[in-house]
């Protein structure tokens, strides 16, 4: 990781009696795009106000390139924030909504003028100097939020949710348009959402939250790939969860016992005795009407389901454990209520404890 531009050391956050953010302890890199991700009410919007100003810390400390900003206000901080809700001035039109916050500083009228045509060019929209924001689409309301947030030249960006009230076609034009913008500029991105997509799609790094701690925090495909806790690995993506038992190890191979017969994953870490769960992408199952390998659960097909663009395949095991699993295309030659046997390759399952412990990073 690079140079530290946002650090937040022991943070916690009250509310009365409601313990929100928890002994948070976080690093963000100069440059980097880190995505707080998690459920509702699980303290990430309130880490980002924190960040802002617009909520104190209960305690700990908040630095903005090395320097505590704990007894500073929000705009003295060299951060800036874009809503969910864009907070435009409606009275405003597009170029006065922009050029607010330099006339504020007092910066000088031609310099403003020559930002403000750069930000609109920077999300694309120029041509749009006179429009009063009711006259603009969600998209184009969220581009000139973006600009008069950049237009300050902040070296951090937070973003609150700010694609949450775009259409899902138009949402996911602007995530790759968020990142490109973020790449371009070099500025750091702190961005909070519940998506799990968008949190993959556009992040360096993601940091997962439950109950105001950090449990998992490191790059997309590692998160997907290695959830270090049930809560992980079942929010992000699309997991099966199958309880074990650890039977026996040899180097990084675990033998586990589980309700459906005994198999063979890859980890370490564990000892025999140990109760764990098995988490297996749905796309590394593989279902046959005949046994592969060694290592398999035997079940019937329950149905399919056509999502467009994957077929589902929902397998009950001989215990009564459901198991899904994702496929480009149906396989001709299986049908609902067939027998049927599920295998996957060990390194592609990823054992991992049953106890939930926070994340520092």
């Amino acid at each position: 990781m690079g140079k530290t531009i946002v650090a937040l050391k022991g943070v916690n956050k009250w509310y009365g009696t409601n313990h929100v953010v928890k002994d948070l302890d976080l690093e963000v890199a100069e440059g980097e795009f880190l995505t707080l991700l998690g459920p509702s009410g699980c303290g990430k919007t309130t880490t980002l106000r924190m960040i802002a100003g617009f909520e104190d810390a209960s305690s700990g400390r908040i630095e903005v390139q090395g320097e505590g900003v704990d007894e500073k206000e929000p705009y003295q901080r060299d951060v800036n924030t874009v809503f969910q809700s864009y907070s435009l001035f409606p009275h405003m039109n597009v170029f006065d909504n922009i050029a607010y916050g330099p006339r504020i500083k007092k910066r000088p009228k031609d310099e403003i003028e020559r930002d403000v045509e750069e930000m609109l060019r920077l999300v694309q929209m120029t041509g749009y100097e006179k429009r009063k924001p009711d006259a603009l689409s969600g998209g184009q309301k969220q581009r000139i939020a973006i600009a008069r947030a950049l237009i300050n030249n902040p070296r951090v960006l937070l973003l609150d949710e700010p694609l949450g009230a775009l259409d899902l076609k138009l949402r996911k034009q602007m995530q790759i348009e968020l990142k490109r913008l973020q790449k371009k500029l070099g500025i750091t991105f702190i961005y909070v959402t519940h998506d799990q997509e968008e949190a993959m799609s556009m992040s360096d790094r993601i940091a997962v939250m439950k109950d105001g701690i950090i449990l998992q925090i490191d790059k997309p495909t590692e998160i997907y790939d290695r959830p270090n806790c049930r809560f992980v690995a079942d929010f992000i993506g699309e997991s099966n969860i199958i309880p074990a038992k650890v039977t026996g190890t040899e180097g990084d191979m675990l033998t586990v016992a589980t309700p459906d017969g005994e198999m063979q994953v890859k980890g370490e870490g564990f000892t025999p005795g140990e109760e764990i769960d098995i988490s297996v992408r749905t796309e590394y199952l593989r279902c046959s009407a005949q046994p592969e390998g060694t290592h398999y659960l035997k079940g019937h097909i329950r149905d399919f389901t056509n999502m467009g663009t994957v077929i589902k395949t929902s397998v009950v095991t001989e215990s009564g454990k459901e198991l899904r699993i994702s496929n480009f295309e149906q396989d001709p030659g299986l049908k609902e209520g067939q027998e049927v046997y599920l295998s996957w390759r060990p390194e592609k399952s990823v054992p991992i404890h049953r106890e939930e412990k926070g994340a520092k990073a």
